[in-house]
């Protein structure tokens, strides 16, 4: 058998054990003798409150450590820190900094590599590519982090959900290299571990990374394991600056963010770098609901941070380029947003069934800057992403997504800021889930958008769809039913029309999903009438 036909049969092999222990739901007796780390399980009461579980599968000093190839295997150490209910464990962060910790003292390797739990590699030269970068002799030890583009494998060719980012990491991110490097997106990242763990750049510094660390070879796996719980317990980070100047920043939804922006900030600066073979895969969210919760916690997370101490123009006053700060502004005003879109989705229309004007009539020359605006907006980011490789289809997904997210994950992230300002929220952590039943995936891979299930951003796209679909037939009867007056109607209101109906064409798949779609991935009958009483409700008191 050839190597790479071993390592299929070995890979489908482990899938298979994998997924026949998930479905009885129990370990194999002979596997669970061999890890002590299953047994220590059997006194744990709740996955919230337990001791540290710390375990060196493969220690990498061992000679009998190989392959089947007789390749030495590197350290392997399964961790699962102590957690407790009257301790806050601080999340994703919590936990990074724990493994940072444990990792210093089993092998305290220079470079760490941070990849979520959802991703894998898919490019083994990524790691000699960022050494190249580190080990630099000219700008090498200038870099605090080497990030890699977050791409995901499961992308429908048309991108139903608008999951890629292709303008962002193509032409966006790239353009800060220039201007101190891109931020840390939390996951695909290489870090320069003293740079992480809160060491200011100094321009003589200077480190080898070939120089290995050899201090702990004497020490036993047991021995190690003993040591290092305590490094993982619930108050070890007492009266330290962990969470603070060391490790990852507690505190927001997006630590990653605002972590780099502190390692920058320290005088470290960062590099993008985007391989021709893609450096790592992930897994995109394949319903609307994943899509909007996950949008919701990341734009109110950078919300939080322009809003915090942490504000990019004041924190990185004198630290950073100010070319830089308006990046990252811009990226931490995303919630804004929904201010001027709700303002185009619900006033035009809401105006139109009153019969108030607020753009200028189509026979004016003052429509043409409007028009000129729209138009070339609209050209330039359609030319963007087709020149990222996108579909033009992909592109009308895009907008329709940037539409959603706006009047929902945007509305709903800075309502929340606000109340955890005025104290009445707390700061939450919402895991975006990425498993789904085979109907979904099928529907998904059909590019047909899932609703499904009952939430209140569903009624908010409900409604505001309705609301501009009442609008645009309300219009229309005018121009039908009074012939005399149509062309007339229609050079008064023919931007507010015009605007409707885009917004109706945008909303076509909630249309669908309200009133013709039979399917599971349909809107839920309580958002239907919920949407259309509100929709009515907002019609009437315009009117009248």
């Amino acid at each position: 058998m050839s190597k790479n036909g071993l390592q299929l049969r070995l890979y489908e092999e482990m899938k298979m054990r994998i997924e026949t222990t998930t479905k009885l739901n129990q370990i194999p007796q002979h596997v669970y003798k061999q890890h002590k780390g299953f047994r220590e399980w059997n006194f744990v009461t709740s996955k919230h409150d337990h001791q540290t579980i710390l375990q060196i599968l493969i220690d990498g000093r061992d000679t009998n450590a190989v392959d089947i190839e007789g390749n030495p295997l590197p350290t392997l150490v399964y961790l699962a820190r102590e957690k407790r209910p009257q301790y806050h464990h601080h999340f994703k962060a919590g936990a990074m900094n724990a493994l940072i910790r444990i990792s210093s003292r089993i092998s305290n390797a220079p470079i760490i590599l941070n990849v979520d739990c959802d991703m894998y590699s898919n490019n083994s030269e990524s790691i000699k590519y960022s050494l190249c970068i580190f080990m630099d002799e000219e700008k090498g030890d200038e870099f605090g982090y080497v990030q890699f583009p977050q791409n995901f494998d499961n992308l429908t060719k048309n991108d139903i959900y608008g999951c890629s980012f292709r303008v962002i990491q193509k032409l966006e991110v790239k353009g800060l290299d220039a201007n101190g490097g891109p931020c840390f997106i939390g996951t695909g990242c290489f870090h320069r571990r003293e740079a992480l763990c809160g060491k200011k750049y100094e321009k003589n510094f200077r480190f080898d990374l070939k120089k290995l660390n050899n201090t702990k070879v004497n020490e036993r796996a047991s021995l190690l394991e003993e040591i290092c719980k305590v490094l993982a317990s619930c108050t070890f980070e007492h009266n330290t600056t962990w969470g603070k100047e060391m490790g990852l920043i507690y505190g927001f939804p997006v630590e990653d963010i605002v972590t780099g922006l502190s390692v920058q900030c320290r005088g470290w600066k960062s590099v993008f770098l985007d391989p021709e073979r893609d450096g790592f895969f992930g897994v995109a969210p394949i319903t609307l609901l994943q899509l909007l919760v996950q949008h919701k916690r990341w734009t109110e997370g950078h919300l939080q941070v322009f809003l915090s101490k942490y504000c990019p123009l004041l924190y990185g006053y004198k630290k950073i380029p100010l070319k830089l700060r308006l990046a990252y502004c811009a990226y931490n005003l995303w919630a804004a947003n929904c201010l001027a879109t709700l303002y185009y989705v619900v006033v035009p229309c809401l105006c139109l069934l009153k019969g108030i004007k607020l753009f200028p009539k189509i026979s004016s020359p003052w429509v043409l800057p409007f028009a000129y605006v729209a138009f070339s907006h609209h050209a330039y980011s359609l030319g963007e992403l087709l020149w990222c490789g996108g579909t033009f289809l992909g592109w009308c997904n895009d907008q329709r997504m940037w539409l959603f997210k706006r009047t929902t994950s945007y509305l709903i992230a800075s309502l929340e800021t606000i109340l955890k300002l005025l104290g009445y929220s707390q700061l939450a952590f919402v895991i975006t889930t990425k498993v789904a039943d085979e109907d979904v995936s099928k529907r998904y891979d059909q590019e047909m958008i899932e609703f499904g299930v009952a939430s209140p951003m569903f009624n908010i796209l409900a409604t505001l769809a309705i609301l501009n679909l009442l609008g645009s037939f309300g219009t229309m009867k005018k121009v039908t039913m009074h012939a005399d007056k149509g062309f007339k109607v229609l050079d008064q209101f023919g931007l507010q029309i015009l605007l409707c109906l885009v917004l109706v064409t945008m909303n076509l798949p909630v249309y669908q999903a309200l009133f013709f779609r039979m399917d599971k991935g349909k809107m839920p009958s309580s958002v239907t009438y919920k949407s259309i009483i509100f929709a009515l409700l907002a019609c009437t008191l315009s009117v009248y």
